[in-house]
Parts: structure tokens; sequence; C-alpha cells
């Protein structure tokens, strides 16, 4: 049976009559961003939306927000407050950058990894002088058709060396609508399977593996071309015969490589505000120079 296929739970909501037994759902607005908290408390949560129990939050971009010039730090603002909470409030945080590079719908995690400041080397040789920020390193590990090590084991490896209060994990993800594309930011507290946007499924990075809590962050970059078919149809049982070859395909807006960028330096600068507390724009600017 056909099943649209999406990462985002916001969009595993909207494609049901009524919000099921066991989720709890609040919207609000947050500058120029539309936030939705979904919160799977149970099994029949779980079941009803295909997702782990957990929070869920999501934050899409307004249009008029796209066109000003400081969408990208106030989109950051906006992840930095909801991701925050998330957080244990204090210890060391490994931010693992998944994804791979050279493909550039699947290079938000990398390249999000670019902007983050790392602190954990500067706190251990100059505690006088940087012991007021918080421990955070960074791995980008690459994907198992490049280093042929899974990517749980190279994260498990680095957080047993580490020892990390929290893992936080940016991964590209996959959405049901191509208005979402390279402008929704989801956070979850629920972990992540890498290679889920993609359709590779790989051993997820959550808790019962790592042993810690492990904070999810993505963006959709892509839309499975079936699902877009039958959206653009309207049925499933409307498909034309041979549309399953679409299976294969993922589609991707043609300024995908701009736009992973700019989501990329967003996430990247919402994780600093979570981690970081009140840093100002010039601050992060002059940590990442």
């Amino acid at each position: 049976m056909f099943c649209c296929r999406t990462d985002l739970a916001l969009e595993r909501r909207d494609g049901l009559d009524e919000v099921p037994e066991g989720v709890v759902c609040r919207e609000e607005t947050r500058d120029g961003l539309h936030v939705t908290r979904i919160e799977v408390r149970d099994a029949r949560g779980a079941r009803a939306l295909q997702k782990p129990p957990g929070r869920y939050l999501t934050a899409e971009l307004e249009d008029g927000l796209l066109g000003e010039n400081d969408w990208i730090w106030r989109a950051a603002q906006a992840v930095g407050a909801l991701l925050r909470p998330l957080l244990p409030a204090e210890g060391t945080v490994l931010a693992v950058g998944l994804g791979n590079r050279a493909v550039t719908p699947d290079a938000l995690g990398p390249l999000c990894m670019e902007h983050l400041i790392v602190t954990r080397h500067l706190i251990e040789r100059m505690p006088r002088e940087f012991g007021g920020l918080r421990p955070v390193c960074a791995l980008t590990p690459g994907v198992l058709g490049t280093t042929g090590i899974e990517t749980l084991e190279l994260v498990r490896g680095a957080a047993a060396r580490v020892r990390p209060a929290a893992v936080v994990a940016v991964d590209a993800l996959a959405a049901r609508a191509m208005a979402r594309l390279c402008r929704t930011f989801q956070l979850s507290d629920t972990g992540i399977a890498p290679g889920s946007g993609a359709g590779n499924h790989r051993a997820a990075l959550d808790r019962a593996a790592l042993g810690v809590p492990v904070i999810a962050a993505g963006v959709p970059t892509v839309v499975d071309a079936l699902t877009l078919c039958a959206d653009l149809l309207g049925a499933p049982e409307e498909l034309p015969a041979g549309a399953a070859a679409a299976a294969q395909m993922l589609v991707a807006p043609k300024d995908v490589d701009l736009r992973v960028r700019r989501c990329a330096k967003a996430l990247g600068y919402g994780l600093n505000l979570a981690l970081q507390g009140g840093m100002t724009l010039s601050e992060m600017e002059q940590y990442l120079a």
C-alpha cells in the first residue's frame, strides 16, 4: 500500500483526520516563524504518527521572512530558543554533522558544523580565557560508502572518549510538501537514523545506542518523487501505471546548493545560541573567524 514519505512529525499529523490519542499539539508564532510543538506521549500516538515517543518541534519560515536580509539570524534565534530546553543544563555536548558533503541535498550536517563554535579544546588549554563557555566538540563522520565504517560506530567511539552530556545530530530530511523544503526546521529529543531522508536507513543514534540524550536537528531538502506525484494528482489511487518507478527518485529545488548553505548557517548559529547563551551575532562571527 502506498504511504506518503516524510520525516516531519508535523506532516504525519497533517495526514490524519484528527489528532490521535496519545499526541498533544500546540501552535504559536515566534518572530516570523510558525512553530508547532508535537508531543508523542505513548504507544498509541507512536503508532498513529509512526514516530517514537518524544517531543517534536517544528519552525517554519513564513513567506515574508524569506525576503528579509536578516532571516538567517532571526531563524537562528528561534531555533536556539526551541533547542535550549531539549539540552541538559550543563556538560559537554558532542555535535555530529551527518550526511555526505559531496551530495548537495545531503550536505546539511557537514556544512552546519562549519558554523558551530567548538570550545572543548580551548577550555582545556586556556580555562581562564574560555572558562565561561560550554564545552562543545564536533564530528563529521561521513557516510558508510566512503568510510567503510557505520556512523554509529564512529559516534559511539567519539562519545566513549569525550563522555558528553548529550549528542546533537544534524541531518537532512525528506518532506512531503515542496513548500516546506529548505524553510522548515525540525528538532526532536528522540534521536535519528542516519540516511533516513534519502531512504537509506542506518543504525539509529539514540539514547539506547549511546547512553546519553540524543537531540536531532534537521531541515528537509528533498521530496520523494512518488510522494510528489501523489500530492500533485490528488490521491494515490490516481497514480498512472509505471509511477512506481518514481520511488527511486528524489526531487530538490533547482537552487538547492544556496538554500542548503543558508539553512546550515541558520542551524549552526541556532546551535551556538542554544549552547552558549546570549551571544550576539558579532561575537559569534568573531569566534568563527
